[in-house]
């Protein structure tokens, strides 16, 4: 039974159901206590799919969240907008009555679980309406997960491999070739065979029982039937730190769901004896690659996706449950290029919760890239305090979660055997923990890229500076600057600004066609050292917080082809090229800076050479200022969280 909660204890004068706004308590499944708060029953059942953003209704995690927190995020819903027209927004009397509720929901997390609902009509005098309580079903515990040994499945000094072909090519065997490809000595390799002596150079054993000393990790890579009995002796033998199941199906289909469960079931109780037990990440997982420890685990051969380079510092970490999200994002976008990508899986052990609460007390881990399809119970809790440690000690968290529709619920249950849950609830709570929570892929690409650019870079306000030769790109970055809870201002360029802009024009011989503003149409004519000038003059100002520049690639004064056959020598060779001459740009100012290089398949060459030294790039400018947009808002959020 859910505990006595009266009217009195919230400010609540009792009186028949209101239909101003709607109050919710309730322990979900994922987050435990959530409370939301929104439009009122009536309305509610048609504001779906309608309102933006944190209009219809907001939620919070309890422990993550105060009344005045609370009230300040209510106050952008249309129930909240639409009281304080009728001059009836009791600020007070809603303060209060938020934070009866989140003191009841602190308590409430670690005893009984319930649901309590308010339905309330507001006034300037206060609250009135019904209160009504239920009790909910208590969700399963898991035992602790000693997520210490995390370190050794990432760092392992021993490496064993199960399922290894010794005469095909199956996923055992590219595995062994990925590992020593990407610089495992076969010292540090072991192959689990009974019948072979050696594969490809690396020493065989025929069984755990009989290595000589604990393995940091092993890679089972066995059909999906064999997994059980072995993970019956991989926790009986206890020679091994850490697990990676790739096999699949362990879960995900209906005939494996029972035997799955009761897998997990055996593993989470190992973790209740001795030190722990071994950690397990997967099943139905890619694998892992760690640059730090030296190995590359995942079955797709190197030629198909090499991972060369493309960060100074490698300082960032990619999970997710999807292995191939993980392929396509750097397939497509190398200059992510995390230190760690680890495939999750069905969660049959190691959790999102776990995963992130390691990483995040990494001093060498500053931005996390997290793709979500479901929750284990309870993990969503963990989930959203390691989110908001995270954000509040300066590390950036960006997130991406599927099955936001009905269709899309279904597909993550056939995939990682994972409940997808209510995808605004969960949008809502990891953003007010200080996640950048993408609502699509383009997105989630956009805003971890841009945070690995921008993370030491200084967030001073939402001012922004835009400047192109092309019209359409000037008009297209004002126009891109408002996202559905936050907007960039067109800063004001000061009097020393508009007069050093002028000199340039002057110089350049174009202060007859252009006008200095903010967005500014330098004009095609406009060669390399024009747009970097005053790139530079914007990112000066003290009025501007961060610049987005297009870079005009087909205009023809800019040095943007391999090879100009009209104009030789007027190339990205050029010293006096954007190549050459943006990198120490960037470097030397601490205000974030966008470079635009819009145009097709002749200009992949100069934005991925800008890439490559530094500089932050997009393909178009709608794209960039929008990513800058979101990037702005969290960033300024994430400040507000320091210390907390």
């Amino acid at each position: 039974m859910v505990k006595t909660l009266d009217a009195a204890a919230l400010g609540v004068a009792v009186g028949e159901s209101g239909d101003d706004l709607r109050v919710v308590l309730i322990n979900t499944r994922e987050f435990g206590m959530v409370l939301s708060a929104g439009l009122g029953a009536r309305d509610a059942a048609l504001a779906e799919g309608v309102f933006h953003k944190d209009r219809a209704v907001i939620h919070a995690s309890v422990e993550l969240t105060d009344g005045a927190g609370f009230l300040a995020r209510f106050k952008r819903t249309f129930a909240y907008q639409r009281l304080a027209a009728r001059g009836n927004a009791p600020d007070a009397a809603l303060e209060r009555c938020f934070a009866a509720l989140i003191d009841f929901g602190r308590s409430e997390a670690a005893g009984t679980t319930g649901e309590v609902v308010l339905e309330l009509a507001a006034d300037k005098a206060g609250l009135r309406g019904s209160v009504t309580s239920r009790p909910c079903e208590a969700a399963p515990t898991r035992l602790a997960r000693p997520i210490a040994k995390i370190d050794k499945l990432i760092h392992p000094e021993k490496i064993g491999i199960i399922g290894v072909s010794a005469n095909g090519m199956n996923f055992g065997r590219i595995i062994l070739k990925n590992l020593m490809g990407s610089g495992c000595p076969k010292e540090r390799l072991v192959i689990i065979r009974p019948e072979e002596t050696e594969i490809d150079g690396v020493k065989c054993v025929e069984s755990l029982a009989a290595l000589p000393a604990k393995l940091d990790l092993l890679i089972v890579a066995v059909p999906s039937g064999a997994v059980y009995p072995l993970v019956d002796e991989i926790i009986a033998t206890d020679k091994v730190h850490a697990v990676m199941l790739i096999p699949g199906s362990l879960g995900e289909t209906e005939a494996s769901r029972e035997p799955a469960a009761a897998l997990a079931a055996r593993i989470n109780a190992a973790h209740g004896k001795g030190d722990g037990g071994p950690v397990f990440l997967g099943a139905n997982c890619l694998g892992v690659v760690s640059h730090p420890g030296g190995y590359d685990s995942w079955f797709i051969p190197l030629e198909r996706l090499p991972k060369p380079q493309k960060k100074a510092k490698r300082n960032s970490v990619l999970l997710s449950q999807s292995g191939a999200f993980m392929i396509t994002r750097l397939s497509r976008n190398p200059w992510l290029d995390p230190a760690y990508m680890l495939a999750l899986g069905n969660q049959t052990d190691l959790t999102h919760g776990d995963l992130l609460t390691y990483f995040t007390a990494r001093d060498d881990i500053e931005t996390i890239g997290i793709y979500v399809e479901g929750f284990k119970d309870g993990d969503g809790l963990d989930f959203v305090r390691a989110v908001r440690r995270a954000v509040a000690g300066g590390k950036q968290v960006v997130v991406y979660k599927s099955g936001r529709t009905d269709a899309g619920a279904a597909g993550v249950m056939g995939h990682t055997a994972s409940v997808a849950g209510d995808p605004v609830l969960f949008e809502s709570v990891v953003r007010q923990a200080g996640a950048m929570v993408a609502e699509d892929v383009d997105t989630f690409d956009d805003l971890f890229y841009i945070a690995g650019a921008f993370h030491h870079k200084t967030i001073g306000g939402n001012r922004v500076g835009g400047i192109s030769g092309a019209g359409f790109e000037a008009v297209g970055i004002a126009d891109s600057t408002v996202a559905e809870t936050f907007r960039l201002e067109m800063g004001e360029l000061t009097p020393a600004t508009v007069a050093k802009v002028q000199q340039i024009l002057v110089d350049k011989k174009l202060d007859a066609l252009v006008t200095v503003r903010n967005s500014i149409d330098i004009n095609p004519g406009a060669d390399d050292e024009c747009h970097l000038s005053i790139t530079e003059a914007f990112a000066q100002d003290p009025n501007i917080d961060a610049v987005v520049v297009g870079m005009d690639p087909t205009a023809p004064s800019v040095m943007a082809l391999v090879e100009s056959k009209l104009r030789p020598g007027w190339d990205l060779a050029n010293p006096k090229s954007s190549l050459h001459l943006f990198p120490p740009i960037v470097e030397r100012n601490d205000k974030p800076i966008v470079a635009i290089v819009d145009g097709g398949p002749l200009y992949d060459t100069m934005a991925a050479g800008l890439m490559d030294k530094g500089v932050c790039v997009f393909r178009n400018c709608m794209r960039g200022t929008k990513a800058l947009t979101r990037y702005v808002e969290a960033r300024l959020y994430a400040d507000t969280l320091k210390g907390k």
